[in-house]
């Protein structure tokens, strides 16, 4: 047994009732359905895309209490923007957002899904979002927690992207759309859960081929994941945690951050080889090894190792620096190093 077009209209509502009774009380669900913020609900649904909702709304608050409006986002430099978004990851998702305040402040703020697609970096997720919360427009949005709660209702063990948003446009409340999508996440997060679905307590079991199947985990089948790759660098920290020398990072992963002058150590050359060249670099002699610390980005493992060092170019304020996690940790070791050599004297 499927579920039938017939079915849709029982299950819509009791997913709205339940949302209604249940459905999260986050910072960014400020104002009535189609009546929302746009610029909050945009903040918020680009945060969450990369992250998860109880660390999402502490970046959201501080990021929100930093720009509150999108003019004070479109005005500011993006170095102060990189640093509001500083531990979030995932830089791009920054500069995307300070660009397209930018566009939006020009143009007017879109109203329409189409018009957030054209802004930069925005994608349909988050354009259906906004058009759903923000303007009630009929737009169904399709996340992991969307594609997890369809697969099970329908009994799909391999949904594909195009399936999932078939199956979610099918399911959307003409009536309430941005309720009906943050039903269907908020189930997603809290009910119907990876790995243990709290199946009694779900709103739509009595229409779920998963449920009925004995397994719901089961549903859909985990996802193949990508290779992780592996990657040593070597990193020179010329000062202390205060005050040191920092470089403006480069790429699509951390570019526009500052950071530690790096290399990556490539495949076949050795890592005393790459220390060389960047002191050299740098006009700085290597005093000796921090430690090492590892990370992990985008199906990348990182293996930093820290180095100490005297001379270079000149320090600049650490605190005023947008830095990635890397950075961080890596500053961590020179803070060990001295608490570990205070506790010797």
């Amino acid at each position: 047994m499927t579920l039938s077009p017939a079915d849709l209209p029982a299950v819509r509502a009791a997913l709205l009732a339940w949302f209604d009774r249940a459905g999260r009380d986050l910072p960014w669900r400020v104002g009535a359905e189609g009546k929302r913020d746009p610029y909050r609900v945009w903040v918020s649904e680009v945060l969450l895309q990369q992250t998860q909702v109880a660390r999402g709304r502490v970046y959201f608050e501080r990021f929100l209490a930093a720009f509150p409006t999108v003019e004070a986002l479109a005005a500011a430099p993006i170095e102060a923007v990189l640093k509001a978004w500083e531990g979030c990851g995932y830089y791009a998702r920054a500069r995307n957002l300070h660009r397209a305040a930018g566009v939006i402040v020009r143009e007017g703020m879109p109203t329409t899904y189409g018009g957030w697609r054209a802004l930069p970096g925005v994608g349909p997720y988050t354009a259906a979002a906004v058009a759903s919360l923000a303007f009630g427009e009929a737009r169904a949005v399709s996340d992991g927690n969307v594609r997890r709660v369809l697969a099970r209702i329908h009994g799909e063990r391999q949904p594909t992207s195009i399936w999932v948003q078939a199956r979610a446009d099918d399911l959307l409340d003409p009536a309430r759309p941005g309720a009906l999508n943050e039903a269907v996440m908020d189930l997603g997060a809290t009910v119907c859960t990876p790995k243990n679905p709290r199946c009694p307590e779900c709103p739509v079991s009595a229409w779920c081929a998963a449920f009925r199947s004995g397994e719901p985990a089961a549903f859909p089948a985990p996802k193949v994941r990508a290779a992780v790759r592996e990657v040593r660098a070597v990193a020179l920290l010329l000062g202390d945690e205060k005050e040191a020398v920092l470089e403006r990072r480069e790429g699509t992963l951390l570019g526009g951050l500052m950071g530690l002058p790096t290399e990556v150590v490539a495949e076949g050359t050795r890592e005393e080889d790459t220390l060389a060249r960047l002191a050299a670099r740098l006009g700085a002699t290597v005093t000796g090894e921090l430690g090492r610390v590892t990370h992990t980005m985008t199906h990348r493992l990182v293996t930093l190792t820290v180095y100490g060092g005297q001379g270079g170019p000149e320090r600049r304020p650490v605190a005023d620096a947008a830095l990635s996690r890397l950075d961080h940790k890596a500053l961590e070791l020179w803070r060990a190093r001295q608490e570990s050599l205070f506790a010797e004297v």
